[in-house]
């Protein structure tokens, strides 16, 4: 069985309770999962998945030989695109929402990611649950980087101008969390290493090892997740970072700007929104932050996160 998934961080965790339910539904099937090869690290997190099959987008066929694959899954999208990959490779049961060829549900938008795969693997009689997208953390490190109870995680990257918070804003979200004692660990991918340094410089803060400092560029995904996973707070915009909190059930303030928080937010539990859906522009690959996202300011990240830190 084949479920393809060529996405994002964000994009694969919220599609773990599918996963989950493919597992289950399937116990006698080798199950591999065809996303992006950086995703490595959170796929051997996820649990059930035999095999992992790094791919690239939708540009290059899948590799495994027309036949061997009995179950083709799309969890990928309902477009023309993912379901002709997964049309080429011949297979006997194809599970996916209905299209010419493809027997399934009817794509709905006004669905969480989450309970939108769900959904389509329950029409095929295989039920799930939306709720079932913990990570396993016992083999991280979660000490490591001054990680662990007392740190506070702020990760100030997201992957379009969209979803920028303003960096004098995380600068003093992160002053307040250090003056209440935290350990604030900056986080963000390799181009935003300016960005979180200059966050950190804002805030008083440094490279030396003391309460504030900055790990953009430095950590590997595997090394995110340890962090995130042993943290005390999470504050991020709807990114990877912030779905890594869900996953690993970490308390998070989580800023959404474009994408709306029904299609995207977290789980019950302990998470706080922020957002104002009156101003939503809505232009995810927009250079400039979404003014929903600006309509958040420091002050009410800082309340939530220490009301959830009580």
């Amino acid at each position: 069985m084949l479920a393809l998934r060529a996405l994002k961080l964000g994009d694969l965790l919220v599609a773990v309770p599918a996963l989950r339910a493919l597992r289950r539904g399937f116990p006698d099937h080798r199950l591999v999962l065809a996303c992006p090869a950086w995703l490595a690290p959170v796929v051997e997190l996820i649990g059930g998945v035999d095999a992992h099959l790094p791919v690239a987008g939708l540009e290059e066929p899948l590799l495994p030989a027309a036949g061997s694959v009995e179950v083709a899954v799309n969890l990928h999208g309902g477009g023309p695109e993912s379901r002709g990959r997964l049309e080429e490779l011949g297979s006997p049961r194809r599970i996916g929402h209905r299209a010419p060829g493809w027997d399934g549900p009817v794509w709905t938008e006004a669905l969480h990611e989450r309970e939108r795969w769900v959904r389509l693997l329950a029409w095929h009689g295989i039920p799930g649950d939306p709720a079932e997208l913990r990570l396993r953390a016992e083999a991280l490190d979660t000490g490591a980087r001054g990680g662990g109870a007392g740190c506070a995680v702020v990760h100030v990257g997201a992957s379009h101008g969209s979803r920028q918070w303003p960096v004098e804003r995380f600068a003093e979200v992160v002053r307040g969390l250090a003056q209440d004692g935290l350990r604030v660990r900056v986080t963000g991918d390799d181009r935003e290493r300016a960005r979180a340094e200059a966050v950190v410089r804002l805030a008083g803060g440094g490279d030396d090892g003391g309460a504030v400092r900055s790990l953009a560029g430095v950590l590997s995904l595997r090394e995110l997740c340890a962090l995130i996973a042993g943290c005390s707070l999470v504050v991020s915009a709807d990114t990877g970072a912030a779905h890594l909190a869900s996953a690993f059930a970490r308390p998070s303030v989580v800023l959404f700007g474009p994408a709306a928080p029904e299609r995207w937010g977290p789980p019950a539990g302990p998470h706080r929104v922020l957002t104002d859906a009156r101003l939503r522009r809505g232009e995810v690959f927009a250079a400039d932050p979404d003014p929903a996202l600006l309509a958040v300011g420091a002050a009410e990240v800082l309340r939530e996160a220490r009301a959830l830190l009580r």
